[in-house]
């Protein structure tokens, strides 16, 4: 077997020429085919529907894990079980989140993304109701590990999806709308799992996680085409005549691009786009109808054996861009899940004695820190890199996403100091959810920044690059723990 380096795939490795000249429309990339199917050329409305439809799939898997935690010291009680037996719950399925990426991205990347979509969505159906129906603590974990098996189709998947569907200059602001609703589920879903805790039991929300996937499984199921386009061929360049098959950028104007390029049919698009190379495809093909989009078993190319799926992402640790985003995610999720799990030991016992109810409550600043992380990660460092492009005579480089991971390491690098020292010398709660807010700004923040920088350097292989990013950086925030 031989191996190819990204350069050989995409000579650009990301850096790209974005505008002509100054004020002139913005280059798309990647390039969009004149094929009627490509999902570049999806309506506004169509491209929204299917990546909201993964986002909330993505957010109902950690609002049916994370969720739980205010019934932490409950169900300790309950099952008669330790703090750190209890926190199991949390712990095997976070890692459980990772370790799966492994799993479904190489089916994703033989059999399609739809199908793993469809079926890692029934699953987490089914178990969101074998959680509340769990009548020891045993089968309450299995049931949350489990979900987060068919939960993690998203983590990689989703990102991905977000990368089929919008362009370079969209994609921070894109990947900060995943990244909102991915942890969203750890801030709202204890909220809301306080009150019922207080007023029901915590079978409650499980019950509530039921009902909240039915819907999101229908809309997976009928509203979700395949997204995966292939547009690179992943062989190297021609030696003999040096021309590269990477992505070559096409120019249209601003404002139809962030229109989403609605084109009803090919013949629209190559009237905007102008006249194609002649190694362009699609120009022929006729446009699926929906019965067809939401095919199971969509054409998807298989040219590369499923067992090679498995082991072609491993040369891609060696890159120093996945090394620097495991790591920043990482020390960013490890911060959320240790405030997650111990919370509720320290609220609702001496000397604060709190109802899950009000323990929930830490989940309001939590969310306001997810939200400025998310509105900074994405469309603070999506100006700030037009901004650089302009100064570097329109020429994109990746790293310029990097320059603002300054600000989440300083705010939620100083939360970890309130929290700490707030819990060690029992302060009062204002510091103690001051602090937590200050940490849940690197959940989403940092996370935008890396996983778009990442993909932005291995666009021809990011499923795979991003499935190296999710699962080891689970693994190593456990480590940390």
């Amino acid at each position: 077997m031989v191996l190819h380096s990204v350069h050989d795939l995409d000579p650009t490795e990301g850096t790209v020429r974005l505008y002509r000249a100054e004020n002139s429309p913005v280059v798309l990339v990647p390039k969009p085919s004149n094929d009627p199917n490509d999902p570049l050329f999806w309506s506004r409305g169509k491209k929204r529907v299917a990546f909201l439809s993964v986002c909330w799939f993505a957010f109902l898997t950690n609002f049916g894990i994370g969720g739980l935690t205010p019934a932490f010291y409950l169900l300790s009680l309950e099952f008669g079980k330790t703090q750190a037996e209890t926190g199991a719950l949390l712990l095997w399925p976070v890692l459980t989140l990772g370790a799966s990426n492994f799993f479904w991205v190489p089916i994703a990347n033989y059999w399609g993304k739809r199908p793993v979509l469809f079926f890692a969505c029934g699953l987490l159906c089914a178990c969101s109701m074998w959680g509340a129906v769990a009548e020891t603590f045993e089968s309450l974990l299995s049931s949350l590990i489990v979900a987060a098996f068919a939960g993690s189709s998203t983590e990689a998947l989703g990102a991905s999806m977000a990368n089929d569907l919008y362009f370079l200059h969209e994609r921070g602001s894109v990947m900060s709308t995943y990244m909102t609703f991915l942890s969203g589920g750890n801030t709202i879903g204890p909220l809301i799992c306080g009150f019922i805790v207080s007023k029901y039991s915590w079978r409650w929300h499980k019950w509530m996680t039921f009902i909240l996937t039915v819907p999101n499984f229908l809309a997976v199921a009928f509203l979700v085409p395949e997204t995966t386009y292939v547009r690179y061929s992943l062989r190297p360049v021609d030696s003999d005549s040096g021309t590269s098959r990477g992505p070559t950028p096409r120019l249209v104007s601003r404002s139809n691009a962030e229109k989403g390029l609605g084109f009803g049919n090919a013949q629209g698009a190559r009237s905007h786009l102008g006249d194609t190379d002649e190694s362009d495809a699609g120009l022929n093909l006729p446009k699926k109808c929906w019965a067809e989009e939401i095919g199971l078993w969509p054409v998807v190319s298989r040219d590369t054996p499923l067992w090679r799926l498995f082991i072609r992402p491993l040369p891609l640790w060696l890159y120093p861009c996945v090394i620097f985003a495991f790591l920043a995610y990482a020390i960013s999720l490890e911060m959320t899940v240790a405030v997650n799990i111990l919370n509720p030991f320290v609220f609702q016992a001496p000397p604060y004695n709190w109802s899950p109810m009000i323990n929930g409550l830490i989940n309001i600043p939590g969310l306001i820190g997810n939200l400025f992380g998310s509105v900074l990660g994405g469309w603070a460092v999506d100006k700030f890199c037009d901004w650089k492009t302009k100064r570097n005579n329109g020429v994109y480089e990746p790293e310029n996403r990097l320059w603002l991971c300054i600000v989440p390491l300083i705010i939620s690098g100083s939360g970890c100091l309130v929290f700490g020292y707030g819990v060690e010398k029992a302060m009062g709660w204002v510091s103690l959810f001051f602090g937590y807010g200050m940490i849940s700004v690197a959940l989403t923040a940092v996370p935008t920044i890396t996983i778009a920088y990442v993909s932005d350097c291995l666009l021809p292989l990011n499923p795979d690059a991003l499935m190296l990013v999710n699962g080891k950086k689970q693994h190593d925030s456990l480590l940390v723990e």
